[in-house]
């Protein structure tokens, strides 16, 4: 997977925003204002930041324990760092994606799961 692929996924879930708040180097992808994925791109291979259930991530780290790493500069409970290099199927890296932001939209208030669910009504 290529950041462009990466980012069009992101940013085609509704509610999303794209930013830079930790400089060029990290694009960070919120919904509703918080962070469900971060991409490293100075990396080579590219890797991502996602949100994790706590006992899921570990059943991955050991699963995936090359590609699927404790989140780089992250609570390494909550969220894992994907390796992006192609060994990893597509369909499977989207089922993580998707994992985090259910995950971070879980935990919005109900006022902030109305207004996401609002949108584009």
């Amino acid at each position: 997977m290529d950041i462009e692929t990466l980012r069009n996924y992101c940013i085609g879930k509704k509610g999303v925003t794209e930013e830079l708040p930790f400089g060029p180097d990290t694009l960070v992808f919120k919904v509703m204002g918080k962070i469900f994925a971060l991409a490293g791109l100075d990396s080579a291979p590219i890797s991502v930041n996602l949100k994790c259930d706590p006992a899921k991530a570990l059943e991955l780290r050991e699963e995936y324990e090359a590609h699927i790493l404790p989140g780089y500069h992250m609570n390494k409970k909550h969220w894992n760092t994907v390796i992006l290099d192609g060994r990893l199927n597509l369909d499977f890296i989207y089922e993580l994606i998707d994992h985090s932001y259910d995950l971070v939209i879980a935990g919005l208030t109900k006022k902030q799961q109305q207004e996401l669910k609002d949108l584009d009504e």
